[in-house]
């Protein structure tokens, strides 16, 4: 592994960890040298996780916690920061979405979102970023989306939560760079993940959205690992602020 990308001796948490692009993250920041620690909404990530980060001879500790819950989330920040170890990449990728009309969208539906999609990535980047700015280094990668450039179909809550991100990004990062520490995002486009599993399962959506990407695919989650593991390595040390789309083209086309 190249000096640019290695992470050798860094503590990474990656929130989402169970499965999908959090998972990837997890495996791929191993394989860039990174000790992980995973964390699950429900249940820590499972045996597969663990062994793949472990067969790359790095260490793995599970965790859970509901993110949609501000106490959990602020107790599970507080503990992570008061660790002997320090936490060197924070990845915020964790996230849910609800799909319906506007009209019909609940508030309920709205407040979880914005929970854990906005509200939970701020206290733990506020947490976990505080140590990293007294000692002068650190990587927070969220996760943004197309959504954070667009305004989506059916999902008012999720397109405001990631345009939010994108404002948290960039406003974290006009605090921090002085300070050493690199705050930015990646924006997946359409990933083959359970949030994607209604537009893969319609037809016309599907077709349409297909048509849409240069590329002519959906990503995989290992396509946005590697953009992950790029704005976590030493090969991003000055790059801040950053909303890095991996889409396959779409929003140029």
């Amino acid at each position: 592994m190249s000096g640019l990308f290695d992470l050798t001796g860094r503590l990474a948490v990656v929130t989402g960890a169970t499965r999908g692009i959090g998972a990837a993250a997890a495996v791929a920041l191993a394989a860039a040298g990174a000790d992980v620690v995973g964390l699950g909404s429900t249940r820590p990530p499972g045996d597969d996780v663990a062994g793949a980060v472990r067969a790359h001879g790095r260490t793995f500790e599970g965790l859970a916690a509901d993110l949609s819950d501000r106490a959990a989330v602020q107790q599970l920040a507080a503990d992570l920061a008061r660790r002997e170890r320090p936490i060197d990449v924070l990845v915020n990728n964790a996230g849910t979405i609800r799909r319906e009309p506007a009209v019909s969208h609940s508030l309920a539906d709205w407040d979880e979102v914005l929970a854990v999609d906005l509200t939970s990535q701020f206290v733990l980047a506020q947490a976990l970023g505080r140590s990293m700015v007294e000692r002068g280094r650190g990587k927070i990668v969220f996760t943004a989306s197309l959504l954070s450039f667009q305004g989506g179909i059916t999902v008012p809550g999720y397109a405001a939560a990631k345009h939010a991100v994108a404002g948290l990004t960039k406003a974290l990062a006009n605090e921090w760079a002085p300070r050493g520490v690199n705050v930015n995002a990646v924006a997946p486009g359409y990933v083959a993940t359970d949030n994607t599993q209604a537009l893969r399962d319609d037809p016309d959506r599907s077709r349409s959205i297909l048509e849409r990407i240069p590329a002519g695919r959906w990503a995989s989650p290992q396509d946005i690992a590697g953009a992950v593991v790029y704005l976590a390595s030493p090969a991003a040390d000055y790059v801040h602020g950053v909303v890095l789309p991996v889409d396959g083209g779409w929003l140029a086309r």
